[in-house]
């Protein structure tokens, strides 16, 4: 079905000539409809004009899903609404009044287009016409993960946050949040839950894949010049609001362990680090970055307050907002208030430190916290009895209401939130920014091991039409660069894809997505492996989503490559010499999993030896 041109606003013409569109159907152009007027002026009369329920609708934004064919999700009647592959998006916009969603799942670009565009016909004919800001997880990675990525078909496709760190490059960085920033434009979606700002110091930490490495230096630079990628020097109708996230650094969790889970919920500072963590945060301030998030975990033997971040009034109010001076957006991370089923099993609240609370409660102190939204709730009606009971102040809520209203006008949205669908499918993963991205792949190639034992020269580039027995590629593709055979026996050179280690008995639901625990590999995960190598002359590439203890692997591996996402043509490009690898560790590897835990959660590349060190990567040739 195509969107409802009755739906939206009349664009009508004031006495001096100037068009507006009429957001509240009364003919007239009200001060908050005029283009004219500065964005202060025009929040505060839409913020006279507001009820407590319209004002609490803004302090929300959870998730809403899209129908494969562009079409709003619908579901029959009474079914449950804190699903969000069956909640219904009008009784979101229209019922709650919420006009703040993050994005699930994917369609092509085309009609993710006119999903945008039916979304905003929506929230027109709500009183006041507030368009819906769209927000969204990375969509320009390999990886697909519900909490963390969505990999989208017909988007340009690059390595994930490490790769970008391994090349080091700021200007590469930029002009890839730039792509990003087009894309989003082009299909209605205008905050991106990113960077990730948080440092790979804990080798096991899952989330490793979306950071910029253990360094900070560097992650500040990369962080910093992906805002100014989406944002432009100021943010306007043009840019991408970014929400750098997790304040004040997520990576040093206790044991490796992720805070989505009850056993992952401590945040460790043994080495005394709490203050280098802060580097990357700062330069994306610098950057000007619209909006923050802190994250799930509770900060353990610091001077806070032992509870999440999202519940810390000393982290958000001290820290974030009067000591750094940051006046944008805060807004939770998911699902901190209300316990829930993900893939049909339970999944309680994130109210780490405060899990005795109720719901209302969690919703007080996370605002008495400072926080201006609740990521992935959908409660207004909890704000509503706050104020109404006197618990908490209208003030207090006018003062995040105005933040949220402000970019909204800042970003266009009420002056035009639709998007052109035929651009949507010309823009997203164009020729040109496909190629970007391959490059960017290739570039992100790491060369760790280029000298077969007993052997008097490199094993790289590899010649053209060489007989290769392949192990996780496309054949079809491999087929393009060398004579693919069908055993190691026949081959001259075997390339052998795998991916960096992990606790497999974690597969159980929402946890499976999350690839945490042991770094090194099983006996029975090295056989396939060591056993082509002792058949013939073997390259090796490693996946590095997180650090990986590949002493064997090393050692056997005639030739040993690192990737942080890369398709088999970006690969092959850099292993047959059509494309130089640039690559650098952006992390240590470390020589043993005992090395891993003697280590301190919060201390960048500690583990004394390490098999590889930080920055380690060959040149070819």
């Amino acid at each position: 079905m195509a969107p409802t041109p009755a739906a939206r606003p009349r664009v009508l013409t004031a006495p001096d000539g100037t068009p507006f569109r009429d957001l509240n159907g009364n003919g007239v152009m009200e001060p908050y409809e005029d283009p004219r007027l500065p964005v202060a002026e025009r929040v505060a009369d839409l913020l006279g004009r507001m009820t407590l329920e319209e004002k609490a609708g803004l302090l929300f934004q959870t998730m809403v899903a899209i129908n494969p064919d562009g079409s709003l999700v619908e579901p029959e009647p009474g079914a449950p609404d804190d699903d969000p592959m069956r909640a219904s998006t009008s009784a979101m916009v229209t019922g709650k009044l919420m006009n703040h969603f993050n994005l699930f799942g994917a369609a092509a670009p085309r009609r993710m287009a006119e999903w945008n565009n039916r979304l905003q016909d929506l929230a027109a004919t709500t009183r006041l016409g507030i368009p819906v800001t769209i927000s969204t997880d990375p969509r320009n990675g390999f990886v697909d993960n519900p909490a963390a990525s969505v990999h989208t078909e017909g988007f340009s496709l690059w390595p994930e946050p490490p790769g970008l760190a391994a090349v080091g490059d700021e200007e590469l960085v930029r002009a890839h949040a730039d792509i990003v920033r087009q894309e989003y434009l082009a299909v209605g979606i205008r905050l991106a839950l990113h960077p990730t700002a948080d440092l790979a110091t804990e080798p096991r930490w899952p989330r490793v894949l979306g950071t910029f490495g253990s360094d900070a230096e560097v992650a500040a630079r990369m962080v910093g010049a992906y805002v100014r990628g989406l944002q432009g020097e100021t943010l306007g109708p043009a840019g991408v609001s970014a929400m750098t996230k997790h304040f004040p650094g997520a990576g040093p969790q206790l044991n490796g362990e992720d805070a989505h889970f009850p056993y992952g919920r401590e945040q460790v500072y043994p080495g005394g680090n709490f203050d280098y963590h802060l580097i990357p945060f700062e330069a994306a301030f610098a950057a000007g970055t619209s909006q923050v998030m802190p994250y799930y975990a509770m900060p353990v033997g610091t001077p806070y307050e032992e509870v999440g971040f999202g519940f810390n009034k000393g982290v958000i109010t001290g820290l974030l907002r009067e000591e750094y001076g940051f006046d944008g957006i805060v807004c939770t991370d998911w699902g901190l208030v209300t316990d829930t089923q993900i893939f049909g099993a339970p999944f309680p609240a994130r109210a780490w430190g405060v899990e005795d609370l109720d719901r209302l409660t969690r919703v007080e102190r996370i605002l008495d916290a400072g926080a201006d939204q609740l990521g992935g709730e959908a409660a207004p009606d909890l704000v509503v009895e706050l104020v109404r009971t006197g618990r908490v102040t209208a003030e207090r809520i006018d003062a995040s209401v105005t933040r949220l209203l402000r970019e909204k006008f800042v970003l266009g949205l009420f002056d035009d939130p639709y998007v052109d669908p035929d651009a949507a499918a010309r823009i997203c993963g164009s020729p040109e920014f496909t190629a970007a991205g391959l490059a960017a792949q290739s570039r992100s190639i790491t060369v760790l091991k280029d000298r077969p034992a007993d052997a008097t020269a490199p094993l790289l580039p590899l010649a053209p039409g060489t007989r290769i027995y392949t192990e996780g590629i496309d054949r079809a593709v491999a087929a393009r660069y060398a004579t693919v055979v069908d055993t190691p026996q026949e081959a001259e050179v075997a390339v052998v894809r795998i991916a960096a280690p992990y606790d497999k008995e974690r597969t159980a639901g929402f946890e499976s997505f999350f690839r945490a625990g042991r770094l090194d590999f099983t006996e029975d995960e090295l056989r396939p492996v060591l056993d082509v190598a002792s058949a013939v002359a073997t390259v090796v590439d490693i996946f590095l989503d997180r650090a990986a203890v590949i002493p064997e692997i090393a050692d056997r591996a005639a030739a040993l490559v690192a990737d942080f996402g890369a398709s088999d043509t970006a690969l092959l490009d850099v292993l047959f010499g059509r494309v130089k690898p640039e690559g650098r560790l952006p992390f240590e590897l470390p020589r043993s999993m005992e090395s891993v835990v003697v280590g301190h959660e919060d201390v960048p590349d500690d583990s004394g030896d390490p098999l590889f060190p930080y920055g380690h990567g060959l040149r070819l040739g």
